[in-house]
């Protein structure tokens, strides 16, 4: 029962806590923020990881892009052609068409400088960013599992390239002080 208790407060709190603050609002006046489309919420968690990914591949120094955490992982450079292939083979499924180079994960032979895989993955990122709003609300929602996932997918890939700077010394653009 004390579980239970214990559940319902923690659940309960943060309830009382938000209607609290938007009593205040509509107290002071303030207008209620209009909550975002399926495509804007969409287009906006699609760039924030995006922009997050492509600032790592531009940061990433050029003589370690072929750096790996272990022998048996993808090199820096493969981790990110990887995610630009695999935005691809979201694109030219929710398209139907065929939009940039899409495979999973594409030969380091054909982008042999950190330039055309930093290229590669930026125009990925904005080849996404323009599907979202040309599908809009309509189209997002009857895809939304297939972009939340894709979306997801950079996010964990995001994560595993913050370990190459942890294991190389280094701190990510992201946990840097801002200036």
């Amino acid at each position: 029962m004390k579980k239970l208790a214990r559940l319902v407060f923690l659940l309960g709190t943060p309830a009382l806590l938000l209607g609290h603050a938007g009593i205040t609002r509509a107290q002071e006046g303030a207008q209620p923020k209009t909550p975002p489309t399926p495509t804007q919420a969409v287009l906006e968690n699609w760039n924030d990881v995006g922009n997050r990914l492509i600032t790592m591949a531009q940061d990433w120094p050029e003589e370690k892009y072929t750096y790996k955490l272990n022998p048996a992982v993808r090199t820096f450079q493969q981790v990110i052609l990887h995610i630009a292939g695999s935005n691809y083979d979201i694109i030219n499924h929710q398209a139907g068409t065929k939009v940039g180079e899409a495979q999973n994960d594409p030969p380091v032979s054909q982008y042999k400088t950190k330039a055309q895989t930093v290229a590669y993955l930026k125009k990925s990122v904005e080849d996404g960013a323009a599907l979202i709003q040309t599908e809009g609300d309509a189209g997002v929602l009857r895809h939304l599992s297939d972009w939340i996932g894709f979306t997801e997918h950079m996010g964990e890939h995001y994560g595993l390239l913050v370990a190459y700077y942890r294991a190389t010394g280094g701190v990510p653009p992201e946990s840097r002080p801002k200036k």
